[in-house]
């Protein structure tokens, strides 16, 4: 009897969306300047630009008092999927780094803060092809979402990225599109950096799994 060798299912790998999978800076900078011709405030948004991760209420609470934060926040998210979505490109190897896990035999989830809705516009508009997406989530709360998955590995741009990766036990992979350079990064504890962003990620998870999984 001639014995079959199955393929071993390749790795589950959770992916951040902004500034690691999308380049969102162009459609949050949208956003919030249709927020503030709606409410008539001030934002700075090179500022808010400069510190994209954390989550919306909260950067929401730097320019609206906390009576008015609910309904910010309504205007922004409603705003987003006609002002956010279109300007926002894919990083470079984004698609390409998805179809690695897939090709693998791999899941892809993607696990992010941002509104689970406008999440999934970026996705569907840039055809990435993920296999789930879990939003409002940010830094240690992110470790829900990948102990859920059985995520071996985490990839985001942010030190909540790491932290998130950790608690959950995942490997912490960081790429600097984000608003750290590699040294903040390693400084922070991510097991590894790829400095060309998620280009060089394709590359590194053949490393990593030995090139194991379904073809």
């Amino acid at each position: 009897m001639t014995l079959r060798s199955v393929p071993r299912p390749g790795p589950t790998v959770g992916f951040d969306l902004d500034l690691t999978l999308v380049d969102s800076r162009p459609g949050i900078r949208a956003a919030y300047a249709a927020l503030a011709a709606a409410t008539g405030t001030y934002i700075d948004v090179d500022l808010v630009i400069s510190r994209i991760g954390p989550p919306l209420l909260e950067e929401l609470g730097n320019w609206f008092p906390r009576e008015e934060l609910a309904e910010a926040n309504a205007i922004y998210l409603d705003a987003y999927p006609h002002h956010g979505i279109t300007p926002s490109p894919a990083l470079p190897g984004a698609l390409e780094s998805v179809a690695a896990v897939r090709a693998l035999g791999g899941r892809a989830v993607v696990i992010t803060g941002k509104n689970p809705r406008n999440a999934r516009l970026h996705l569907e508009h840039l055809g990435i092809a993920a296999d789930d997406l879990v939003g409002d989530l940010w830094a240690e709360s992110k470790a829900i979402a990948l102990r859920a998955h059985g995520a071996q590995v985490y990839v985001g741009d942010h030190v909540g990225d790491v932290r998130g990766a950790h608690e959950a036990g995942a490997l912490a992979v960081a790429v600097p599109t984000g608003p750290y350079d590699a040294a903040a990064l390693r400084a922070a504890g991510a097991d590894v950096v790829l400095e060309g962003g998620l280009a060089d990620f394709p590359a590194w998870l053949r490393d990593y799994t030995g090139g194991a999984g379904a073809a």
